[in-house]
């Protein structure tokens, strides 16, 4: 048990807040940033949720990663920490800075005032789009020794979290001072909803329940659950070997949207029934995306598998992760747990 004090940046969002429960049950005390402190009762109602009563182990900064004020105070005192917070993108960009600038920014605002502060390490959420995208096809596993290409088109998202961690990596180089760096990797994150702040991947399954679409994209996820990335961000935090290091978190094979669709169907029973299993050709896709910009996002990836490696994570810092089953059953029972599927009340 350790009672030293953790920074987590972004713990209202769906990775931060497993973040400061995994600290919490392992005996930190926790300081997170929010952009208001109106904010502080969610964030403490989905740890309730999570099983902790957080109390005065946990506090809370008001902090935003497009303006300096706040980090100084917000990092004082910290022996570590994570850097989960991130711009994600709400729908459709007018411009792709709107997420690269305060991605790249945010960054380097939190890695100075940590440098500043004498905190010990910090761990960057990054992202499996920093490694597997602007590569031809490839059928061996991307592991941590790639990064994406951002020379060919890349969209705007695996853009500002390449330049992120890449400017991350620049910082400790070159000021770092005594400042460690490690970054956790993430393919897409499922797994337990405490509330109603989620990511992109829960959304996914969401959609599905609620039979909010009409059928399964060609598309292929590399999958995650969201407790065992914040356990990863934890190991990466305190294990001497992660100094210097990026740790790809990814539980195995990929899976394609119709075959967690097919899970879900098999194993959530009368709560599945709208859940389509049925493919949707290339060629309907692309005509619905002359209508509707957010499927245009998609088109680059139908078809596309991108396979990626767990062996790092695994042999150096000992991470065990649950199954891709497991995480995406439960995503779906969280969501009818809290009400938050079609049909369904709490």
């Amino acid at each position: 048990m350790s009672d030293e004090l953790v920074l987590v940046t972004g713990g209202s969002g769906f990775v931060g807040v497993h973040c400061i429960l995994v600290l919490l049950k392992a005996g930190y005390r926790v300081r997170t940033t929010v952009r208001s402190l109106k904010r502080e009762a969610d964030v403490r109602a989905m740890l309730r949720v999570g099983g902790v009563e957080a109390g005065d182990r946990l506090s809370f900064a008001v902090a935003d990663l497009e303006r300096d004020a706040g980090w100084p105070e917000a990092v004082a005192g910290c022996a570590y920490v994570q850097h989960v917070a991130s711009p994600l993108p709400a729908s459709v960009l007018k411009h792709e800075d709107e997420l690269i600038v305060p991605a790249r920014e945010g960054a380097l605002r939190v890695l100075r005032a940590s440098r500043d502060a004498g905190v010990k390490r910090v761990v960057q959420t990054s992202s499996f789009a920093a490694i597997g995208y602007g590569h031809k096809p490839q059928v061996e596993p991307f592991d941590e020794t790639t990064w994406t290409d951002l020379t060919g088109h890349v969209a705007a998202y695996p853009k500002s979290k390449t330049l992120a961690e890449r400017v991350a990596w620049e910082f400790i180089a070159r000021e770092g001072g005594g400042l460690e760096l490690s970054v956790v990797n993430p393919v897409a994150v499922f797994g337990s909803v405490l509330g109603p702040d989620y990511s992109a991947s829960i959304l996914l399954v969401q959609r599905l329940m609620d039979g909010a679409l009409p059928g399964c994209p060609r598309m292929y996820f590399g999958a995650v659950d969201v407790r065992d990335v914040a356990d990863l961000h934890l190991r990466a935090m305190v294990d001497p070997a992660a100094r210097g290091e990026r740790f790809l978190a990814v539980a195995g094979e990929c899976m394609s949207m119709q075959d967690i669709a097919k899970l879900l169907k098999s194993r959530m029973g009368e709560a599945a029934k709208r859940v389509p299993t049925r493919l949707l050709p290339d060629w309907l896709l692309r005509v619905a995306a002359l209508f509707d910009p957010a499927v245009k996002v998609i088109l680059p990836e139908l078809g596309k598998i991108k396979s990626a490696s767990n062996e790092k994570a695994r042999r150096v810092l000992g991470w065990t992760p649950r199954s891709n089953e497991e995480s995406i059953i439960a995503t779906a029972e969280s969501l009818a747990r809290l009400g938050l599927l079609k049909g369904s009340s709490k």
